[in-house]
């Protein structure tokens, strides 16, 4: 399946889920910036993939980059259901980033 892309601004990023000893899952939502429609888009990262998001914060501006995955679940005397998810694997900053403030110490200012 091919790779998609989205821009937009981050809403909300939530707190990692454990699901197993082997697999963990982080979800965050971004809104695209349709002036008229707006969408709240749900993505999730898994596993080694959570470290995209660890330097990012609410308001960010992003591209995200994602994989549409879908299964079939099948409980017991129930009808199939099918159920898709977006799986971010890359998530960039676009547009400008604040300042990094750094400590200079060897500064030979006297105040």
């Amino acid at each position: 399946m091919s790779d998609s892309t989205i821009k937009g601004a981050i809403k909300l990023i939530n707190p990692i889920k454990v699901i197993s000893d082997k697999f963990s899952v982080r979800e965050f939502v971004v809104t695209t910036p349709d002036a008229k429609y707006p969408q709240d888009i749900l993505f999730q990262t898994v596993n080694d993939k959570m470290a995209v998001l660890e330097s990012l914060g609410v308001g960010q501006q992003v591209e995200v980059s994602y994989n549409v995955r879908g299964r079939e679940y099948a409980a017991p005397g129930k009808p199939v259901k099918y159920y898709n998810t977006l799986d971010a694997w890359k998530v960039q900053v676009i547009g400008e980033q604040p300042a990094q403030t750094t400590n200079n110490d060897d500064d030979d200012l006297p105040f």
